[in-house]
């Protein structure tokens, strides 16, 4: 008899198993259709921001190198130490560049003396070929060693000019105002104009240039969106920089020029952005980013996860009467790297998929949102 009863029970058991496993599975789906993230299209001001590599580069970089040959006798300034244009750096052995130039000076009065006589000697045939005193061929013959003076005078004011140069080029000067850098050579080393390292390098780091690249493409988009290249650097928003130790630099800088080719094995554009150096924080050779903003005013912008990509084409899922519907959407080519501003297909107050918009499709019933922040 107890068997009899267990045997009626076990099908009312399971009966009552499957009912309470189908309500649970539909709950669990209702409550999937309620996750779905949704947002309400607005419009914002909206400022994307782009990080470059950069390298930096004084605003004129001299490599001061000797135009005569000879052993350095003095060094004039130190390293790292600020240089003034014209300023004396090196003296180099000056004695046998001075004897040059007293044997020029020499020469060069040897010369007038010569020509202050065959002048003499000219207007003295001269005369005499007046009084038929001497003949035609005489008086040529004088001439000829007067323009042959001549020519020998110019001759020894070239050499003195050349001697007293390389005298001067003794002295090497700084050919700008700067910052000078390490100094490998020494009193007493023998240096000429071909040698492979500098005396010193000059920087003058008032101004630094910033080189970074862009792609040919990015390139392409802001001559559209500027109109040309000219247009982009009078109008671009200024820039700034973050220093190779992560701060960032408390001035900012502008685009102030921009390549004209593209480079055939990267495809990169190179752009320069001018920053001050009153500081003198920035140095010649050093590494930073660079921060290239985007301003755009009343846009609308939705995440990057509420977009999917079709035939490379984007699309939205719009909430339509409570269900998606897929929408194609224009985007402005540059983005944050989380956000996307849309330039058309949507507008200020349409209900959208927030996020996760590749997992869904067309008609999918939204009938719970959670609005997105």
């Amino acid at each position: 008899m107890k068997k009899l009863t267990i045997i009626r029970i076990m099908p009312c058991v399971l009966l009552a198993v499957m009912l309470f496993t189908s309500c649970g599975e539909k709950k669990q789906q209702k409550h999937d259709t309620t996750q779905y993230q949704t947002m309400v299209v607005s419009r914002k001001d909206m400022t994307l921001e782009r990080q470059y590599s950069a390298r930096l580069t004084g605003r004129q970089i001299v490599e001061v190198r000797p135009q005569v040959s000879g052993c350095i006798t003095r060094i004039l300034t130190g390293e790292g130490q600020a240089v003034r244009k014209g300023q004396t750096l090196f003296v180099i052995d000056q004695v046998p560049y001075r004897a040059a130039l007293e044997v020029a000076v020499a020469a060069r009065k040897s010369a007038e003396a010569r020509l202050a006589t065959a002048r003499m000697n000219y207007e003295n045939e001269t005369q005499l070929q007046e009084g038929r005193v001497v003949s035609d061929v005489s008086v040529t013959t004088m001439r000829n060693a007067l323009l042959e003076a001549e020519a020998a005078l110019a001759q020894a004011k070239a050499q003195e000019v050349n001697a007293r140069n390389n005298l001067s080029y003794t002295e090497v000067k700084s050919p700008v105002s700067g910052v000078a850098s390490m100094i490998p050579w020494h009193v007493g080393s023998l240096v000429s104009s071909n040698i492979s390292e500098p005396l010193v390098t000059v920087a003058d780091d008032s101004e630094v240039y910033v080189y970074f690249s862009i792609s040919e493409s990015q390139a392409l988009d802001l001559i559209a969106q500027y109109g040309s290249i000219d247009a982009f650097i009078s109008k671009a928003p200024a820039v700034s920089l973050r220093m190779n130790n992560g701060q960032k630099y408390d001035q900012q800088g502008r685009i102030s020029a921009v390549s004209g080719t593209v480079d055939a094995k990267t495809g990169a554009v190179t752009l320069r952005a001018t920053f001050p150096n009153t500081g003198g924080l920035l140095h010649h050779g050093g590494s930073a980013t660079v921060v290239v903003p985007t301003h755009r005013t009343a846009c609308i912008v939705i995440p990057q996860e509420a977009t999917y990509e079709l035939q490379n084409r984007s699309f939205v899922y719009r909430v339509v009467d409570g269900k998606t519907k897929a929408t194609a959407v224009t985007l402005f080519p540059q983005n944050n790297g989380q956000e996307y501003i849309v330039e058309d297909g949507l507008n200020a107050g349409d209900t959208i998929i927030a996020e996760g918009a590749g997992l869904l499709k067309e008609g999918i019933e939204v009938k719970g949102k959670k609005v997105k922040k």
